[in-house]
């Protein structure tokens, strides 16, 4: 457990209450017999929310610890590269000190089936870019991969409790969802989506500021660089991309690192901010998905897009006017010819880099 010297700088409003939290993860997970699913980002929150129930829970004895807790990730296959590092070492750092600490935490990544993947889509089905009215990529790239194995465990165990890093004021819509399955009395809420699945959020009532006193001030117990995650906060501007379960959570969005590829934001500061801080061989990343951005606008010369989809249909707009679909195949040649170009250039410096097809 954290000594009081290594809380001393926590606001009042989490020092006076941490031990509580401690208290309240050890007691829900006493109370109920079904296992718990942690989703795992990568990021600030869902790290503090791991590492305080990591704390917690070894507090117990030995043989109080006998629910299964799965740790798991989701890799879009599309990440942003420094991500994939951190986040594959944390997961390798979780495994093997739990197993030497007789815990029963057990940690895992997950990814999208081959059909539901990013190139599948743009490039196989010609399905556009990303952006905010047709956002395609979630669903198949995060929710469907979590919720799946979340699924397969209820099947397994009947109920589960899956434990997310979310923390209120981020989004008033998910505010209202979680108040909404709330159960009166418990700390637990009904997954709206997920049948057999409750929620179960330690660090809902957490600042920012709190998250990163309590990163920095407490030591990553299994055996984590949490200076390493903030300098990696501050070389990207900051933000990040949740474990998405729902339509609820929030998505991606202004300088939030996560997919590379990611054409929903119009501009990709965070990937920027890491060039400007050295990382300059990502700007081959950056140049194509800055040229992938610009194929949103379907009047552009030459014709990127048709108004045929793959499935042979024409849609017209309200107005009546045809509706552009699907790339051309031609113009699918070209993206692969100038992904394999980046991949080539990227590989330069980082010569395991695959771009995930």
């Amino acid at each position: 457990m954290a000594t009081s010297n290594e809380l001393a700088d926590l606001s009042p409003s989490i020092l006076g209450h941490l031990n509580e939290v401690y208290k309240e993860i050890r007691q829900t997970y006493l109370r109920y017999d079904y296992p718990w699913v942690i989703g795992y980002s990568g990021g600030k929150d869902s790290t503090t929310a791991l590492q305080l129930i990591w704390l917690a829970l070894e507090q117990l004895p030995a043989e109080q610890r006998t629910k299964p807790i799965y740790v798991i990730s989701t890799d879009t296959l599309v990440e942003t590269p420094m991500i994939v590092d951190h986040t594959n070492d944390t997961l390798r750092l979780i495994n093997q000190e739990a197993q030497k600490r007789d815990l029963p935490f057990t940690a895992q990544k997950l990814s999208p089936i081959l059909d539901d993947t990013f190139w599948v889509n743009l490039l196989g089905r010609g399905y556009p870019a990303p952006n905010s009215g047709f956002r395609w990529c979630t669903e198949r790239l995060k929710i469907n991969p979590s919720n799946r194995f979340i699924l397969s465990k209820v099947a397994e165990h009947g109920e589960v409790i899956l434990i997310l890093g979310s923390r209120r004021g981020e989004s008033s819509t998910r505010d209202q969802v979680i108040n909404m399955h709330r159960v009166t009395g418990q700390k637990l809420a009904r997954h709206g989506q997920l049948p057999g699945a409750w929620v179960y959020m330690p660090i809902e009532n957490f600042t920012t500021d709190d998250i990163w006193t309590y990163l920095i001030q407490v030591k990553s117990p299994w055996g984590g660089d949490n200076r390493q995650l903030s300098a990696l906060y501050r070389s990207a501007q900051d933000g990040e991309c949740p474990l998405v379960v729902d339509t609820t959570t929030p998505s991606c969005g202004g300088g939030r690192f996560g997919c590379w590829v990611c054409t929903v934001v119009q501009r990709d500061k965070s990937m920027e901010a890491m060039i400007d801080s050295g990382e300059d061989w990502m700007i081959p990343l950056l140049e194509y998905r800055d040229w992938l951005a610009s194929t949103q606008n379907p009047d552009v010369k030459p014709v990127q897009r048709e108004f045929k989809g793959r499935d042979g249909r024409i849609k017209i707009t309200e107005d009546g006017r045809l509706r552009y679909r699907t790339y051309t195949l031609e113009f699918s040649k070209e993206m692969v010819r100038r992904l394999l170009k980046a991949q080539r250039e990227v590989q330069d410096h980082e010569p395991e880099f695959m771009l995930g097809m």
